[in-house]
């Protein structure tokens, strides 16, 4: 009987033990899978080996496109945003909703919970840009860890170029921690790829122009390939794509197993800075997340690392 008893008792604080366990949630189940994945950014030993370059710590700038950032996302995929956020020094978003408070709302929730995941960061949202219509304008947002990235002065969006394009560049000047040169940031969202982007994607050689530095980024979502012959002009005063043949939005459903769809969200950069590896985070990687990340966005994370 007493034997019994103890194996019951043992049973029971078990059960009471496991109870108290923090819940995983599903979110962050998928996050450990991203962060543990092996299309991680190289090594820096790697980078070194195989690149020749200076051993300085290798920094990284994300892009996101998080669609409808503002009332449609929860508590819950806030802090997944943020989990995946925190791997980077500086952080590009588009489509920050701009027609209510809720967009602006939605950034600094980013920034409170990316505070509480160990390191410093601030952030800068923008006006909402001049469209043709308010349907069309949104924010852009910049978030950034503060002992890795220094702001150098106030954002702005390119009101210049606001007849030219459906939603101006939002533009930032940043210094990074072991980058001597200051680097001006172009934020920027498309038109519509039916609504013919490239119309507004030639101006950037004039914006380019324009810019305060002379080591330049230009990120976000074009809605077009780096295939496209309106970006000519930009390689030929020096620039390149940080990615090839890669697709960065999500089907609605998989197909055979394919969930991937267009190859339209990049990093454009120019030879002030060297590249050591650039990728969408596949956030997906099975076609039962997919729903799941769909309601995260429809786009993927564009991570560009470089030194």
């Amino acid at each position: 009987m007493v034997k019994v008893n103890l194996k019951l008792i043992g049973l029971l604080l078990l059960i009471l033990f496991c109870s108290c366990l923090p819940e995983v949630s599903h979110s962050d189940k998928l996050f450990n899978e991203f962060t543990d994945s092996s299309n991680s950014a190289l090594s820096l030993q790697e980078v070194n080996s195989s690149n020749n370059v200076s051993s300085h710590n290798p920094l990284n700038i994300m892009s996101w496109n998080i669609r409808d950032l503002g009332r449609t996302k929860n508590a819950e995929e806030i802090h997944q945003i943020a989990q995946i956020l925190r791997r980077s020094d500086l952080v590009a978003i588009q489509e920050v909703v701009a027609k209510d408070p809720a967009g602006a709302q939605a950034v600094a929730k980013i920034a409170d919970e990316l505070n509480r995941m160990g390191s410093k960061w601030d952030y800068t949202i923008s006006n909402p840009t001049k469209s043709p219509s308010s349907h069309i304008s949104e924010r852009y947002a910049f978030l950034w860890k503060t002992h890795r990235v220094k702001m150098l002065n106030e954002p702005y969006l390119a009101s210049k170029f606001e007849n030219e394009m459906y939603r101006e560049p939002y533009i930032a000047n940043f210094k990074f921690k072991d980058k001597d040169q200051p680097i001006s940031i172009v934020n920027f969202h498309s038109r519509k790829y039916y609504d013919k982007p490239e119309e507004e994607i030639i101006h950037f050689t004039s914006l380019v122009k324009t810019l305060s530095h002379e080591a330049v980024v230009i990120v976000g979502d074009f809605n077009l390939t780096e295939k496209h012959r309106v970006w000519n002009s930009l390689y030929e005063i020096g620039f390149q794509n940080a990615l090839s043949n890669t697709k960065t939005t999500l089907k609605q459903k998989c197909h055979f197993g394919q969930y991937r769809n267009h190859a339209i969200d990049n990093v454009y950069y120019n030879e002030y800075l060297i590249k050591i590896n650039a990728q969408a985070i596949d956030l997906v990687k099975t076609c039962k997340n997919l729903k799941f990340v769909r309601e995260l966005s429809d786009h993927l994370p564009v991570m560009f690392t470089f030194q």
